[in-house]
């Protein structure tokens, strides 16, 4: 008895192990005769390029605008959700973290984490709210609108980039087409 008992939680525990895992593990092979043991094509290639399904292109597109602008910004100490909350407050002062959370497209626990680290820096300030006293508001300091100049200047080479080859109306069509896939989407969720 003892020895089946022994069995019987050993394969009671190797199924839960199981049930746990969401997907299969994945068996190891070399490349096969169907790939031909080719790599992906790089960006702008392929499946990666103008075939491209509109969400994997917009990610992949973002991905690369994201560490042009982590490394834009490396030289000034600030990442890039941090630029996004002084972006944000320049434009929308008195908001909320869970404003700010929303506005920047940030969790509100990165935002609360970002709030603390730019108010440490003197770069943002806090006010209770002149009806809701519990509510915090932040607006930029001196100090914070400062950084958010010298930041802006490494930005701006990274959109005259991103709208290199673009005429003015383009650079519209493409502005209003993104804020209309946002719009929308949003709206579903």
């Amino acid at each position: 008895m003892g020895k089946n008992m022994k069995g019987r939680k050993a394969k009671k525990s190797r199924k839960n192990s199981r049930a746990k895992r969401p997907f299969p593990k994945p068996k190891k092979s070399a490349p096969g005769p169907a790939s031909g043991g080719r790599r992906p094509p790089p960006p702008g290639q392929g499946k990666r390029g103008e075939n491209g399904h509109f969400g994997y292109l917009l990610r992949q597109a973002q991905a690369a605008a994201r560490l042009s602008l982590e490394r834009a910004l490396a030289d000034l100490g600030v990442t890039p959700p941090q630029f996004a909350v002084l972006t944000m407050l320049k434009a929308y002062p008195g908001l909320s973290g869970a404003d700010l959370a929303r506005v920047a497209l940030l969790t509100p626990q990165t935002v609360g984490v970002i709030i603390r680290n730019l108010e440490r820096a003197r770069a943002i300030r806090k006010t209770p709210h002149p009806v809701h006293g519990r509510v915090l508001q932040w607006t930029l300091t001196g100090h914070g609108r400062n950084l958010l100049g010298r930041c802006r200047r490494h930005v701006m080479a990274l959109e005259r980039r991103l709208a290199a080859g673009l005429s003015v109306k383009s650079q519209a069509t493409v502005r209003r087409w993104l804020s209309k896939i946002a719009a929308d989407l949003q709206q579903e969720g």
